[in-house]
């Protein structure tokens, strides 16, 4: 979960230098082999945000069901908060998937913590035809609620923390599909791999957190929103054959000695909930290596039904401005892409 009170980003202290943005040696390799491709800045209907002058929009195509897949053709499609759908050819592969976006009060500044954990199939179920792997960046209910019906329904093995793995157990899931990981793990699918990093969840206005705590054993099973602690938190990097490296992250926190050497093509980045985390854009972006595009993630209403144009409270605009005036000025050859749910981007 990433909200807050809002307040204005850090920028880099007075007298302090950023580092210009480095050329990665891999990536000007590829980009001089393949070309660098077309994207432009896909933008909120009627929302008035600031992107890069540069920046471009990917390839957008059909939703899924509308046309066949290409074996080997990468599509990535946005869910709200930081849940995505990655299908690689014929497999699919989900990120922090949270479809039901029930009401807690969270938005109308009446959060109740004991607002009962529920599932709704109805949405769920045309959006989720398959999956092979789920990978959970920590288990707040806005990232983990829908996982264990998401398993149950397409027989997925679930990656996440030790805590995913015991809620897991605690939701009834076999534990041959649970995968606890820590984060330094390398995970090879063939077509694709994954890169597991250990990252940090993001701070309030109080510098704490929602539901703190990690669960070392099974516990009952959960019924509130409060029995989903947020566990500890992950990154991941899906690098595809012959395709790009994306970057997914779920909370608005990083510990940048554990993403070097990662220089993703593409980040997934969550928008700052606080300004409790000092210079949160520079430093994510240089421990990135400046990533050619930057996707803002976790700055809609995660309350409300998946409908575009995704609807974002004017706090969170705010916030996601800043966020885009700070990318652009720390890392000007990043293009912003702002996307919209559904819709399915090719990098």
């Amino acid at each position: 979960m990433v909200r807050s009170v809002p307040t204005t980003l850090h920028t880099a202290p007075k007298g302090i230098r950023m580092p210009a943005p480095r050329i990665h040696r891999r990536r000007l390799l590829r980009d001089a082999a393949a070309g660098t491709a077309a994207l432009t800045t896909a933008g909120l209907a009627g929302a008035a945000l600031t992107t890069p002058a540069q920046a471009a929009a990917p390839t957008v195509a059909a939703p899924a069901a509308a046309r066949s897949r290409r074996r080997g053709a990468v599509s990535f499609r946005w869910w709200g908060t930081s849940g995505w759908r990655i299908d690689i050819g014929d497999r699919t592969v989900l990120v922090d998937p949270y479809l039901s976006r029930f009401d807690t009060g969270l938005f109308r500044r009446a959060f109740d913590e004991d607002t009962p954990l529920t599932v709704d199939a109805g949405v769920i179920d045309p959006l989720v035809d398959r999956a092979e792997n789920i990978f959970v960046t920590h288990t707040h209910w806005d990232h983990f609620n829908d996982v264990p019906y998401l398993a149950r329904r397409t027989g997925a093995r679930v990656f996440g923390t030790l805590t995913a793995y015991h809620l897991g157990l605690a939701y009834g899931l076999p534990a041959g599909k649970l995968a606890p990981v820590r984060g330094g793990e390398m995970l090879d699918f063939g077509d694709y791999t994954v890169e597991v990093v250990s990252s940090l969840h993001s701070r309030n206005g109080s510098w704490s957190m929602a539901f703190p705590g990690v669960r070392i054993t099974p516990p009952p099973k959960p019924t509130k929103i409060s029995d989903l602690p947020e566990g500890d938190t992950l990154a991941f990097q899906l690098r595809v054959v012959d395709g790009p490296s994306v970057f997914f992250m779920g909370a608005s926190d990083l510990n940048e000695r554990n993403l070097a050497g990662l220089a993703p093509d593409v980040a997934m980045i969550a928008t700052a909930a606080t300004t409790a985390t000092a210079d949160y854009v520079p430093r994510l972006m240089a421990a990135l290596d400046f990533p050619k595009v930057v996707v803002p993630v976790h700055w809609d209403n995660f309350e409300t039904p998946l409908t575009n144009p995704p609807r974002v409270e004017p706090n969170d605009r705010t916030r996601l401005d800043a966020l885009i005036t700070e990318v652009r000025r720390v890392s000007p050859r990043s293009r912003v892409l702002l996307p919209e749910y559904h819709t399915a981007y090719h990098f």
